[in-house]
């Protein structure tokens, strides 16, 4: 049975990457209120996405709100690793409907992805914890 050495990932982490950890989840936390702002009051941009992505134009504000509850509990740290589970299958599902379609891989595809790290990878930064159960180094 091996044992993972958690002092290290434990110990005060440096100011810089909190400060580039809340950086990255800020940007991602602005992105995600924007991207669920815009399905509460369905403009047209929207409303032809969903048609073209072939969902009723009705589930965009359900859409909306649970990207919303999502973005809020990750922006809480009590709950933030909540939230990023939640986001990450949200952003799942994005990526599932554009392979559906077949939209381009790398630019809508993907998109979900790059999003899921970006707030995976905010939340890591600032969160000694999340740091012990994943560590970079050894």
């Amino acid at each position: 049975m091996t044992t993972i050495d958690t002092s290290a990932a434990l110990s005060p982490p440096r100011n810089w990457t909190v400060r580039l950890g809340w950086g990255l989840s800020g940007l991602f936390i602005l992105f995600m209120i924007f991207d669920g702002g815009i399905k509460l009051v369905p403009i047209d941009p929207v409303i032809q996405t969903m048609t073209e992505l072939g969902y009723p134009v009705q589930y965009a504000r359900l859409l909306g709100v649970l990207s919303l509850v999502a973005t809020l509990l990750y922006a809480i740290p009590r709950t933030s690793v909540l939230g990023a589970v939640l986001l990450t299958a949200y952003l799942g599902g994005a990526v599932s409907t554009h392979l559906r379609i077949g939209s381009p891989l790398f630019s809508h595809t993907l998109f979900g992805v790059y999003m899921g790290l970006f707030a995976w990878g905010g939340l890591w930064l600032r969160n000694p914890r999340l740091r012990a159960i994943f560590p970079v180094l050894r």
